[in-house]
């Protein structure tokens, strides 16, 4: 029995994960479009002739989403209800062999950087010409631009360093080649993406360039939004906060993760940075961009966290008043220094109550900074439509993470991909109201 007819020469992507991975899985599409392949990405029942599963392997959450995807597909595949079955990814470059020894039905699996050689496992060539260009999965109004990939950092928690290897800087003329493609393509807005961007430049350039590669970038015609994603505290790059606060397109919006705030956790994670300098890092960059909106990552349950810590990164939060802010459980990742040197000894559920009270309290911080907002007016972008709204984001917002911006859809004239002035007019806590002012 074979699959069927109708489903020939269709590929199906499932991306798990992070936006990074999205963008190795848009890269991929990209090939096998010019292939001829008919390419679908998450779609709702996915049968294709070809079916690639592009997993995440960083923490226990995400893994186990990862292997039940590949195993809902390989029960499929025994059932020979789709065709071949590839698997890629974080997840499969940490258990490669241990996932092609349980696993039998995939046909091949590939680790996260070996992952175009399914081309040639199909008897196709890879197209070097083509390797900046990208089958969007995003509306075709905002990208994400991968500047880097590894990471040089050695937190205790995280499992990055030992999938991706050590940090590697693309070149400024090949980043500023892809954005000027895609800009042609009618992209307006990028998200810059690494695992940490603060580093970017280091290897290659002998010094840290986000500022400068930032400052390149804005000056590309057509590019009328750039925003951060994922820098790191330690050995800060300070010279990008005057790029943000000079450049009209670079957005006053900074992903910053801090994971802790105690001097007694700081050490144990391994983050090489101080309560003190934590502040001081704050306070530098609202006195350097003073309207700039703040997002941060925290880690809770960490081996060794007492509740004196949990109490300190209350206050933290309190004081800290970021605008964006999750948190989430510390998982306990083999290979990680904490896996070898600490006993995990906080339950699940300890660690879940110390996480849920955190965002209670961030809670009410975000509902009191968006209540700031109304009657203020501001530049949104329009990502789709959904029920009666218009749903858009304006440049503190980052797509999938952030506030969205909620216009009635009776208004005239308005259009996806497009922006417009709006006054909020309403808030919940995590949401906004506008109504248009200038069409």
């Amino acid at each position: 029995m074979s699959i069927e007819k109708k489903n020939k020469g269709t590929v199906d992507v499932i991306t798990l994960g992070c936006s990074k991975n999205l963008v190795d899985s848009e890269q991929l599409m990209r090939q096998f479009d010019v292939l001829g392949y008919k390419v679908r990405h998450d779609a709702e029942n996915p049968d294709g002739e070809i079916v690639i599963v592009n997993t995440c392997g960083f923490i226990g959450d995400a893994k186990e989403e990862s292997i039940n995807t590949i195993l809902q597909f390989a029960e499929l595949r025994k059932h020979n209800k789709i065709g071949k079955l590839f698997v890629m990814g974080c997840l499969s470059e940490r258990y490669l062999k241990e996932l092609s020894l349980e696993i039998p039905e995939v046909d091949k699996f590939y680790g996260k950087f070996n992952y175009t050689d399914i081309l040639k496992e199909l008897g196709q060539e890879y197209r070097a010409d083509l390797r900046l260009e990208r089958t969007l999965t995003t509306p075709n109004h905002y990208a994400y631009i991968k500047i880097s990939e590894g990471c040089n950092r050695t937190c205790s928690y995280c499992a990055i360093p030992i999938i991706t290897g050590k940090h590697r800087s693309r070149s400024m003329e090949d980043i500023e080649d892809e954005v000027k493609g895609l800009v042609g393509k009618g992209v307006k807005e990028f998200q810059l993406i690494a695992q940490d961007l603060s580093y970017y430049g280091q290897d290659r350039y002998k010094s840290l360039k986000l500022a400068e590669l930032t400052q390149r970038l804005s000056d590309i015609q057509g590019v009328e939004w750039l925003r951060l994603h994922y820098a790191y505290p330690a050995q800060f790059p300070y010279d990008i906060l005057k790029v943000m606060r000079e450049r009209d397109n670079v957005c006053k919006y900074l992903d910053l993760a801090l994971q802790h705030i105690s001097d007694n956790m700081l050490t144990k994670m391994r983050r090489n940075i101080t309560k003190v300098q934590t502040y001081e890092l704050i306070d530098k960059i609202r006195f350097e961009v003073p309207d700039i909106h703040l997002r941060t990552t925290l880690l809770l349950g960490h081996p060794g966290e007492t509740e004196v810590d949990v109490e300190e990164l209350k206050d933290f939060v309190r004081k800290a008043r970021f605008e964006r802010l999750g948190a989430f459980a510390f998982s306990n990742e083999e290979g990680t220094f904490a896996y070898k040197t600490y006993k995990d000894d906080i339950s699940e559920e300890e660690k879940n109550k110390r996480v849920a009270d955190i965002m209670s309290i961030q809670q009410g911080i975000s509902a009191e900074i968006n209540e700031a907002k109304i009657g203020k007016i501001y530049k949104v972008m329009i990502d789709r439509v959904e029920d009666a709204y218009f749903v858009g984001r304006t440049e503190y917002d980052s797509p999938e993470v952030d506030p969205e911006v909620l216009i009635p859809i009776s208004t005239l004239g308005v259009k996806k991909g497009h922006f417009y002035q709006a006054k909020i007019i309403n808030t919940t806590d995590f949401d906004l109201y506008g109504e248009i002012i200038e069409n």
